[in-house]
């Protein structure tokens, strides 16, 4: 399959998983005694609500509509009642069928983590921080987030670099991430859909290519959740890590861009101080003192 294709395919996925969602009630469409054959909205369903003929939207829904203004996508959304998020990711996937935003595509930066945000990550000694990519590869992380994360920095998580990506750790290594992750299904869903979100951004990067591949043809979980086309940018949140020193804690976090590089993030877990969870965090931290990870 060509970029081109790719391209229209993405389209085409994306929209009719958002389609198969929606009910004709919810959208406000009598339900009708007749035996529907999809699931969800049909495509004259989401013409006839948003305005537009169903040849036409026939045509969106392939990738073959050329331009569509932004109040023909903005009344597509809201039929399908896209989020912020989804409706960002149609965007860039209508963007990306446009023959001179294929020519300009941009190479995924590669750039290594700068040393002043090595100098912030170490100078958190008592939070546990990482910087990760797109493609949730781990490019940086202070003593006490490896500890955190001690069990998932050994076996198939890491690639041939050395470099962990808690991707491959939740999906080739699923014993160990179900054993440190209490709420892995949240988490894998969560997993999945940004890099669904980061194959809208970067359908052309190589190594994201290879690792959904590597995942789909490894975890039929992974294949599994790829398929829904959900989509997710993680903001920050809480995750529960059942850890074989400190037991099991729930330690929230918030994810921020790094300036320098905009495909980078710096997640930092913040337990509120005085809290079991940053007891928790600061017995880990003595014990790593003691016994560093390598």
């Amino acid at each position: 399959m060509d970029e081109k294709e790719a391209a229209r395919a993405s389209v085409r996925e994306f929209l009719c998983t958002r389609r198969a969602r929606v009910s004709p009630t919810e959208a406000g469409l009598p339900a009708g005694g007749s035996r529907r054959r999809v699931t969800g909205l049909r495509r004259e369903e989401v013409a006839l609500l948003a305005g537009v003929s169903p040849e036409y939207y026939i045509r969106l829904e392939r990738g073959q509509a050329t331009g569509p203004s932004a109040a023909v996508v903005d009344a597509v959304a809201a039929v399908l009642r896209l989020d912020d998020d989804e409706r960002a990711h149609l965007d860039r996937l209508l963007g990306a069928l446009a023959p001179e935003a294929r020519r300009r595509r941009r190479v995924v930066a590669t750039d290594p983590v700068t040393s002043g945000v090595r100098v912030l990550l170490d100078s958190m000694d008592h939070l546990p921080a990482l910087v990760f990519n797109g493609r949730l590869d781990v490019l940086a992380v202070n003593a006490l987030g490896r500890a955190l994360y001690a069990p998932a920095f050994d076996g198939p998580g890491l690639d041939r670099t050395g470099t962990l990506n808690t991707a491959r750790f939740l999906f080739l290594d699923e014993d160990r991430a179900r054993a440190l992750f209490p709420e892995w299904e949240r988490i894998a869903c969560d997993t999945v859909a940004i890099l669904r979100t980061e194959a809208g951004r970067h359908c052309s990067d190589p190594a994201l290519i290879e690792l959904i591949g590597q995942l789909s043809t490894r975890s039929a979980e992974f294949r599994t959740r790829w398929a829904t086309n959900d989509v997710l940018v993680h903001r920050g949140g809480t995750k529960t890590f059942a850890h074989p020193l400190v037991g099991t804690i729930t330690l929230p976090f918030e994810n921020l861009q790094v300036s320098t590089a905009t495909d980078q993030v710096l997640t930092v877990f913040t337990p509120q101080p005085g809290s079991p969870e940053a007891d928790s965090v600061r017995l880990l931290g003595s014990w790593n003192a003691g016994h560093p990870v390598s």
